[in-house]
């Protein structure tokens, strides 16, 4: 066997995998079953993960400005929601403390964005 033939028999097996690989992907968001042995920190990630992923799921409107808005305020909440986790369950003060910062950043931004919806979504 010639190497033009081996590497056509190799492409047209890929090119022939390639559609079975993408279907069995799981393209439903990143939110994974915890085993049953999950810390409660890893369920409360898992959790604030998935409310995330569903209140970014928003309808597009057409205009970029309003659409990353209204994605970007369920992302900020996202972060709020795992820095509550972090402060539940974290020990290390450095990151209590980061989380503490995000929290109140977070917060604020949510805020700005809201009030810009108000007046500039329509």
């Amino acid at each position: 066997m010639n190497a033009k033939t081996l590497f056509l028999g190799a492409a047209l097996t890929l090119a022939f995998s390639l559609p079975a690989v993408a279907q069995e992907a799981d393209h439903s968001g990143h939110q994974m079953a915890a085993e049953p042995s999950a810390s409660a920190s890893t369920q409360a990630f898992m959790d604030a993960n998935a409310k995330m992923h569903e209140g970014m799921d928003i309808p597009f409107s057409g205009d970029a400005d309003v659409d990353f808005v209204r994605g970007m305020i369920a992302h900020h909440q996202g972060a709020i929601d795992m820095a509550k986790v972090e402060l539940e369950h974290g020990k290390d003060p450095a990151i209590r403390k980061l989380a503490e910062e995000i929290i109140t950043a977070q917060e604020g931004e949510i805020r700005m964005m809201e009030a810009w919806l108000a007046k500039n979504a329509k």
